[in-house]
């Protein structure tokens, strides 16, 4: 088994994200699929295409869809309630972090993203998982020095940018992402996970996120394995 079979449980897909998971995650099946009817501006109404901004409601962290117009009212920190999510992709081909610091942040499965959180003052991490994120609640004593041997960390926007790491089976991959780019990866393993392992769609998915992540970044090819 993975890392991830080994610490994912199965759940039943039919039921709602509730439980440990935060209220932001309640929609992460809507950015995981891919045959939606036409959506709405959840602010104005208007029609969306298929590729369109979202806001992130920080009260309770939840993604919402939005037109240019709406998404450019909120494109400031001091906007108001919500935050424009970005769309800034970016390999991190040079990170440092060692298989001791890595270990140090004591996460249970070795895929995870990071941001920082204002609303806690802090920098959470959260790991995908069948039932949804789950928040790591050990304390984060090594991001100071991740940032520090790390500068691209201490530009991430907060709240609405992350730092997504995969590390499964002899992957060793680092992004600077979108929060709802995190959303997405969580939704899809939550919808397509399937019995104690997973079964093979939720790997091909996996996969298939971390490939054309990587071609819009401009990283190079990898032979992965996640065994």
């Amino acid at each position: 088994m993975t890392m991830l079979e080994t610490h994912w449980m199965p759940d039943d897909p039919s039921v709602p994200l509730t439980g440990g998971a935060p209220s932001a995650f309640g929609a992460l099946r809507r950015f995981a699929r891919r045959d939606l009817a036409e959506e709405q501006c959840e602010l104005c109404s208007a029609p969306l295409g298929a590729e369109h901004p979202h806001l992130l409601e920080l009260d309770n962290r939840q993604l919402i869809c939005a037109c240019d117009a709406c998404a450019l009212l909120f494109d400031r920190p001091e906007a108001g309630k919500y935050r424009r999510v970005g769309r800034r992709l970016r390999w991190l081909d040079d990170f440092q972090l060692s298989e001791i610091d890595w270990l140090s942040l004591a996460l249970p499965v070795n895929m995870a993203f990071f941001f920082y959180h204002s609303g806690a003052g802090k920098v959470v991490a959260y790991y995908p998982s069948p039932a949804g994120p789950t928040e790591s609640l050990l304390p984060l004593e090594t991001w100071q020095g991740l940032a520090t041997a790390n500068p691209a960390l201490t530009g991430m926007a907060p709240d609405v940018e992350a730092l997504l790491v995969n590390r499964l089976g002899t992957c060793r991959e680092y992004y600077l992402v979108p929060i709802d780019r995190c959303y997405e990866l969580v939704g899809l393993i939550r919808v397509h996970w399937r019995g104690l392992a997973g079964g093979a769609e939720v790997w091909h998915e996996i996969k298939t996120f971390f490939a054309k992540l990587r071609r819009e970044t401009g990283a190079p090819s990898l032979e992965s394995s996640y065994a």
